[in-house]
């Protein structure tokens, strides 16, 4: 199965050729001249939506237009109550798909929800940015007829123990260093376009989204008595790409599709407004067990310099089976740009790179294809601060507005993580006890046939042949 379907989005007749999408694309695939219609290169398109947020060409909003919008809404797979403009760059939806199978009793709905949604949702709903409302998400999604309500952060943790493991294994070996992060499915997709002969320095691990897909038609069907088949599994993603990512062949589990849709911040708002849902006075609810309970280091993946964070609180103390002094790691923490820095771990000299923004990325590509490139391990995310900055986020209309929003929502994300009782992923109890009962070992035999993957050459000398 391959997504046919470019996700991203240009609307001929809204657009007004601003090229503001153009400015902030991070590899150039926006294409067109100044004052005319902007088309997408799709094969160079990572599906970040960094466009969607951007875009201000909308269409006016009156009488003469209303069965137009309803078209056009019909069309984006959005719901009939979606208020706010039609952009001229947008995303398609999945939450029609989602809402008939809410429908369906025959059906046992799974949802996770990403670190970076509770940190933005309640924009919608009018509250302050960077409002952390991970309790009253958990409420919603029930109300909306979920059967499980669990959590990607405890497949982050999951990440970590197997991520972790296979680089200390490589940093032992010396072999195929550096090792980058894959959690990012837009920076995958990238390095499968523009850098194919360097895909073995990408760590072999799924997603967080993905891991959990996987878990949940397997572990957690066996603790519901759930045939996996019955299970249909829904992310909700602050990011545009992870559309692209549940559809990719490989991510699949004995015969089922690991996660079913994806539907992105806005799309679970629109539906909690479509269902009628008074979010903002709903009381906090859990994420249910097992697959729910997380650290905070788990939470952290939805930040630049998140995913390093983790992997450093939990490789320090693997290593050198002692402590780590301090769980705040100022130094990976940071903005859009490229961070580096040197741990010192036991008699090991980790030498890292944190790079948030994929416009970044190329020059730390051509080192590593030299051979000069310095680090052991790096962490790439696409969009400029991380998933709380990604293209499924609730809109910005304002620039002034972005970087405020940015910082609330990173700061939520770090608040969160603080608060959290286990702080390390080898810590969650929940962990502990998936590997005892069900996983065996990290990078063991179940772990490598459900969590691990390859990835393909989508250069465009491969497409044509």
């Amino acid at each position: 199965m391959s997504y046919k379907d470019p996700i991203i989005h240009i609307d001929e007749q809204l657009c007004t050729g601003c090229r503001r999408c153009a400015a902030v694309c991070p590899v150039d695939a926006i294409i067109g001249e100044p004052g005319h219609p902007q088309t997408i290169d799709a094969h160079r398109c990572v599906v970040c939506g960094q466009c969607v947020q951007i875009c201000t060409a909308y269409a006016a909003d009156n009488e003469s237009t209303t069965a137009l919008r309803a078209v056009k809404l019909q069309e984006r797979g959005q719901l009939p109550n979606v208020r706010e403009p039609l952009f001229a760059a947008y995303s398609s939806g999945d939450i029609q798909k989602v809402k008939a199978v809410l429908a369906d009793p025959k059906r046992f709905k799974v949802v996770q929800c990403a670190p970076a949604i509770r940190v933005s949702l309640a924009e919608e709903f009018g509250l302050p940015f960077g409002t952390l409302t991970p309790g009253k998400m958990a409420a919603a999604l029930r109300r909306l007829k979920f059967d499980r309500i669990y959590d990607t952060n405890f497949a982050a943790d999951v990440t970590i123990m197997e991520e972790g493991s296979e680089l200390i294994g490589r940093v032992m070996s010396g072999e195929r260093l550096p090792m980058f992060t894959s959690c990012c499915p837009a920076w995958v997709k990238h390095a499968e376009t523009v850098a194919p002969e360097l895909l073995e320095h990408l760590s072999s691990c799924k997603s967080p989204m993905q891991m959990a897909g996987a878990l949940f038609k397997t572990y957690g069907a066996e603790l519901d008595g759930i045939a996996p088949s019955d299970i249909f599994s829904v992310a909700v993603m602050p990011c545009t790409c992870k559309k692209f990512e549940c559809s990719r062949e490989e991510m699949s589990v004995n015969g089922c599709r690991e996660v079913d849709v994806v539907i992105t911040t806005r799309e679970l708002a629109s539906l909690i407004k479509d269902q009628g849902i008074d979010f903002i006075h709903l009381p906090d609810e859990p994420f249910d067990s097992p697959l729910g309970k997380y650290s905070g280091a788990g939470s952290i993946f939805g930040v630049t310099g998140g995913v390093m964070e983790a992997a450093i609180r939990t490789g320090y103390e693997l290593i050198t089976h002692e402590q780590i002094p301090n769980l705040q790691l100022d130094f990976v923490r940071g903005e859009e740009g490229i961070r580096t820095a040197e741990v010192q771990i036991g008699e090991l000299e980790l030498k890292v790179a944190v790079v948030a923004g994929l416009k970044y990325v190329d020059a730390v590509l051509a080192k590593v294809a030299e051979g000069t490139c310095p680090y052991h391990f790096i962490e790439v995310m696409a969009c400029p601060e991380g998933c709380v900055s990604g293209g499924g986020q609730p809109k910005l209309l304002l620039e002034t507005q972005r970087k405020i929003a940015y910082q609330a929502r990173k700061s939520a994300v770090y608040r969160h993580d603080s608060h959290q009782k286990v702080r390390k992923s080898h810590e969650n109890p929940d962990i502990i006890k998936l590997y005892k009962d069900f996983l065996g070992e990290p990078l063991g035999h179940t772990s490598h046939h459900l969590l691990h993957t390859k990835f393909v050459d989508r250069s465009l000398k491969e497409e044509m042949s």
